[in-house]
């Protein structure tokens, strides 16, 4: 799967006119290079692998968490386990769910700033089913089915239109057909750390997403005082838009 996956993004990344690099530089003096890499619910750590290339090549080191999704203490724990791994300060990103599990992880001693990619910013109480409830739901909520387990899956036949609507429409029904469920409890489980208080915030809005609200976006981007960088993306704009992923990645890292 990873590597159909990596050669579908960087099939994606050449028609969308991101030229990846591959030889590796040294990074200015004062930049963090540990970046850790948090995936959402319904896919793998594979779909960082986009920035995850162009971070690289550049000289980071790049980790993606192999979150289980079976519930929010154990996407932390596997989170906190590949920080406490790092060798320095530390750069947390998640994308989506990935944003309630690096802010319970962000207190680690290793994180000195975050990014949200198109991510929940939950605070302290809150939890995805009580931020959801909150608004109307939108076309990728309402396509959300669970299975006779109770395990969470976006409807195929719609996902590649409401989660990855600006990527080849191979890869958007490729990544529906090889979906990760994620456990519903997860959604219930309120937040008991919300790193962003006490953490430099990035935040990265998808303004053509379908599954986050871009206003529920803007929402938490304000009250965590990121700094913001919208693009013209769906949800899986960590894909769709990887190098302007990567140019935020390596603001908070202190490189620009």
């Amino acid at each position: 799967m990873k590597t159909l996956l990596l050669s579908a993004l960087m099939f994606s990344t050449a028609i969308l006119g991101i030229a990846p690099a591959f030889a590796q530089s040294a990074l200015p003096a004062g930049t963090i290079k540990n970046i850790v890499l948090v995936h959402g619910a319904f896919v793998d750590e594979t779909s960082w692998d986009g920035v995850a290339k162009i971070l690289t090549a550049k000289g980071y080191t790049v980790t993606a968490v192999k979150n289980p999704l079976t519930s929010l203490a154990d996407d932390v724990a596997a989170t906190n386990a590949v920080l406490d791994a790092q060798d320095g300060p530390t750069v947390l990103v998640g994308h989506s769910w990935g944003g309630v599990v690096i802010g319970e992880a962000g207190n680690n001693p290793k994180v000195a700033s975050l990014v949200y990619v198109s991510a929940f910013a939950p605070d302290k109480g809150e939890s995805v089913s009580t931020l959801a409830a909150s608004g109307p739901a939108t076309p990728g909520v309402r396509a959300i089915r669970p299975d006779a387990k109770g395990y969470l899956t976006i409807d195929p036949i719609v996902f590649p239109s409401v989660v990855a609507g600006d990527l080849p429409k191979e890869i958007g029904a490729y990544l529906a057909a090889h979906q990760m469920p994620i456990n519903h409890t997860a959604f219930d489980e309120p937040a008991t750390v919300a790193a962003w208080h006490d953490k430099p915030s990035w935040y990265v809005l998808s303004s053509l997403d379908q599954v986050l609200d871009p206003h529920a976006q803007a929402f938490f981007a304000e009250r965590i005082k990121a700094k913001v960088t919208t693009v013209d993306g769906s949800h899986a704009a960590l894909a769709s838009h990887a190098a302007e992923v990567a140019a935020v990645i390596e603001a908070a890292a202190g490189a620009k």
